[in-house]
């Protein structure tokens, strides 16, 4: 980076610091320098929500009770170098020294030594530092939501051409939700007559496999449900275009943000009411590789379609405990269901806890290759990867 700083507006009723139980939120653009449509409907999408704070309830409530990060650019230096509009390809796709950035974070699948990069650095460091539950980012070249798995192996189904996280239904419902409420995503025409995509939306892989993305990486490692929204044809559309753009977005990406508040959040506390950091919370049924745990003020965010689930949380060492709830669509009231843990037996707080930057599924790969197990060794083996690593 040539000595930028990355920009982020925060926008919310607290919008210095996290408040417990509000979520966050947060949007991504234009991390390939070249695809410039996504940086210029986050500033109108800014614009909106500060303007419309006070004079439209269901803006000002969205804004009551989530705290929206909005990234207009991740790769000025990309931009920058963009000197000549083209619909296709420009050497801005990549940063100053020439690296693509969305092929740059780890990987969960494959060991993809990609040297990290600043712009990506500063992006995993962000993602550590809050407590992100969901996020998009923005590009162009398709017209298209595409979500998690962007990488994949036999364990989440590869051999059948389709990379399954533990929550497909989520990602593709989120996708949906995006796609439905734009002005023509949902019709499904590609860009050309070669790619045609069913209700504008696909799975990463099964469009193509790529490596050491950014949307895997924040599932994975940031607990965050992130999606990849590809919003024009053209990378780089003439300007008169691009109030056409904010247009066809605009209901699409004020109905994303209000899904943070689908599905259940709570505080995970010892016997003194004091928050348990890194307890394991997660639905039944549902494991992540790297388990899903507690932020620094005991809180967890799942997100989860209507239905009934039961929650798992664990401090390690102590003994599990289950509640059943039935999840309602709490996203027009703006907050999920609320669900404490308290531990009557502890009162220590639990020590940090990180998930290694390995490919963990390649390793999951092995190990399943070598005992043939059912499903349950494989959730088994997922939770001994990570509590021997």
């Amino acid at each position: 980076l040539k000595g930028r700083d990355l920009w982020v507006l925060v926008l919310g009723r607290f919008p210095t610091h996290h408040k417990i139980g509000i979520p966050e939120f947060k949007y991504v653009a234009n991390m390939h320098g070249d695809e410039t449509v996504g940086r210029e409907i986050l500033l109108h999408l800014i614009e909106f929500l500060v303007t419309s704070y006070r004079r439209d309830p269901v803006i000002t409530r969205l804004l009551n009770n989530t705290r929206i990060h909005i990234m207009p650019t991740m790769n000025p230096d990309g931009f920058e170098a963009t000197e000549v509009a083209d619909c296709y390809y420009t050497r801005g796709r990549y940063n100053k020294n020439g690296e693509d950035l969305n092929r740059n974070f780890p990987d969960a699948f494959e060991n993809n030594n990609a040297s990290i990069q600043p712009e990506t650095r500063a992006v995993m460091d962000w993602i550590k530092n809050e407590t992100f539950v969901l996020s998009a980012n923005l590009h162009g070249g398709a017209l298209v939501a595409s979500y998690t798995f962007d990488n994949g192996n036999s364990v989440t189904g590869s051999l059948q051409g389709y990379s399954k996280s533990p929550d497909d239904d989520v990602f593709i419902h989120l996708a949906k939700t995006y796609s439905f409420n734009h002005a023509s995503m949902h019709k499904g025409t590609g860009c050309d007559n070669r790619q045609s995509f069913p209700q504008g939306i696909t799975n990463g892989y099964s469009w193509y496999q790529l490596e050491g993305g950014m949307q895997d990486y924040n599932y994975v490692w940031g607990q965050c449900f992130e999606i990849t929204l590809e919003l024009s044809c053209c990378k780089y559309p003439p300007a008169d275009e691009l109030e056409k753009f904010w247009r066809d977005n605009k209901v699409a990406l004020i109905e994303y943000i209000k899904q943070v508040h689908l599905g259940v959040k709570g505080q995970v506390t010892d016997k003194n009411g004091n928050p348990i950091p890194n307890a394991i919370v997660e639905a039944k049924g549902r494991p992540h590789i790297c388990p899903y745990r507690t932020n620094k003020h005991g809180e967890y965010f799942l997100l989860l379609l209507p239905g009934t689930y039961v929650i798992n949380a664990t401090v390690p060492g102590f003994q599990s405990m289950l509640k059943t709830v039935e999840i309602r669509d709490n996203t027009g009231n703006f907050s999920a269901l609320k669900q404490d843990f308290s531990f009557s037996e502890v009162s220590m707080r639990s020590g940090a806890a990180s998930c290694p930057k390995t490919p963990l599924y390649q390793e999951l790969e092995q190990a399943s290759a070598a005992v043939k197990p059912t499903l349950h060794t494989l959730v088994l083996i997922t939770v001994m990867l990570v509590i021997f690593k």
